[in-house]
């Protein structure tokens, strides 16, 4: 009908204006010559009454409405972040080209675009943000050509020979972990933001002297032997047995072979475990383990572990996934687990997190001289499994005493978990309150993920012609 026609251009017109005016709600970013044509809208909400900083912000591929960009086509934009100033001639001539300009409309934040599958396709967006508590904010990406802009490294994960042993390291700037016995975790802390496997590995230094090269780098601070250390995944294979586990490097084999009570036997005959660097770098970097051939005498498993870093954190997410889970009787429970203080304990249990504190002496466990032990205020770790799996606390007195979780895995036999460290003589967290505080805060946001809504690729709006 005729005279319906100037209603309907009317209303097109109107949601093609809104559609605009809601795709200028901030004005559009530029950095130097770099003026993007386009930009998608990531709208990030935090339903937790708490403010959380540095927070994880994943987008999958699959919701990003532009899965076939290069890596060098991204850029990520905090509009509520103050923007960079025009470089210094100085700092130019230092830095080159690729320095950061001058930015209008926010300043862009480190992110990576991560390819965890290795097939050359990246798999996530990855950034953090700062949120505040019941509250929302949008951050933009950019998309078109832009080769300006360093990023610091926060994090760092490697494979090292580490005393004539293939070890993986993973850290951020407070704490970092390393595998010296199997699949069960070393903890080393700093006393300044510093990043410092590398040279761990590379010079390959002792972990517990470390510090007379630089004090900033902390020590080792965790004594892992027979034990669960910072860290470490086990089975439940006897339930008249309520406490006793399994362990992937206490086997049948090793005992037929007579081995060190603390290693695997062979790699044929017994365990064996293959490490990869998945993400190095710069806000997350993240180590994949795979441990095969585990017979513990009432079954045979594989798995995989993922363990990461973030920048500015004091913990490390794992997530773990069984590929092969044949036990000989069922009822069988997975499990994950620390190891308890061996001294004086401060223990909080409350569902699904633990938190064992409290004074500690360190010293290299191979008493090859005599320096003294040193005794710290507080060594703190903690285990956090996520509601969803339903942690069930068990204390295991065998292995020196560690304090374990059951757990009930999703479909696909795979769980979540997270661990923490902390010491006294860190730049963060040195107290035996500011670390509970830590550990009890990030448990609810590892329970309640940020509600994260990827917008469609909107186009600038025309300048106006003059």
């Amino acid at each position: 009908m005729p005279t319906r026609q100037p209603y309907l251009t009317s209303c097109v017109l109107l949601l093609f204006a809104f559609s605009y005016a809601n795709a200028q709600s901030h004005d559009w970013y530029s950095q130097g010559s770099f003026a993007p044509e386009s930009r998608i809208a990531i709208t990030i909400n935090n339903d937790l009454p708490i403010d959380r900083v540095k927070c994880p912000v994943i987008v999958s591929r699959a919701d990003f409405p532009m899965p076939d960009v290069h890596e060098m086509w991204v850029t990520v934009v905090d509009p509520s972040l103050p923007p960079a100033k025009a470089p210094s001639k100085e700092l130019l001539a230092r830095q080159g080209g690729h320095q950061l300009r001058e930015e209008k409309n926010g300043h862009a934040v480190f992110h990576q675009l991560d390819d965890l599958d290795k097939d050359g396709i990246w798999d996530e967006l990855f950034f953090q943000t700062d949120i505040p508590a019941k509250g929302s904010k949008t951050v933009y990406v950019y998309i078109g050509e832009n080769i300006r802009g360093w990023n610091k490294h926060g994090t760092h994960a490697n494979i090292g020979s580490y005393c004539r042993h293939q070890m993986p390291f993973w850290e951020s700037e407070s704490v970092g972990w390393k595998i010296w016995f199997a699949n069960c975790v070393d903890v080393y802390a700093k006393r300044g933001p510093v990043l410092m496997s590398n040279r761990l590995y590379m010079d390959n230094l002792d972990g517990y002297g470390v510090s007379h090269l630089n004090r900033e780098y902390g020590s080792d601070i965790q004594s892992v032997s027979s034990t669960f250390g910072g860290g470490a995944i086990c089975l439940f294979e006897h339930r008249d047995i309520p406490e006793k586990v399994s362990l992937p490097r206490f086997t049948p084999a090793q005992k037929e072979f007579g081995l060190s009570k603390l290693w695997n036997a062979g790699q044929i005959s017994d365990t064996r475990y293959a490490y990869e660097v998945i993400v190095n770098g710069p806000v997350r970097s993240m180590i994949k383990i795979k441990t095969m051939n585990w017979d513990t005498g009432a079954g045979r498993y594989e798995l995989r572990q993922y363990y990461t870093a973030y920048a500015g954190q004091s913990y490390s997410t794992c997530k773990v996934q069984y590929r092969h889970f044949k036990p000989k009787s069922a009822g069988v429970k997975m499990g994950c687990g620390i190891r308890k203080k061996p001294g004086e304990e401060d223990l909080v249990l409350k569902g699904g997190v633990i938190i064992s504190s409290g004074p500690e002496e360190i010293k290299d466990p191979e008493n090859i001289d005599d320096r003294e032990e040193v005794m710290l205020e507080f060594v703190g770790k903690a285990i956090v499994v996520k509601d969803r799996y339903s942690p069930e606390y068990q204390f295991v007195k065998a292995y020196s005493g560690n304090h374990a979780f059951k757990v009930t895995p999703d479909k696909n036999n795979a769980y979540e978990y997270m661990i923490f460290a902390a010491w006294s003589e860190g730049a963060v967290l040195n107290t035996k309150k500011e670390f509970e505080a830590y550990v009890i805060k990030t448990a609810q946001e590892f329970n309640t993920p940020l509600r994260i809504n990827v917008g469609p690729v909107v186009k600038a709006m025309p300048a106006p012609e003059k």
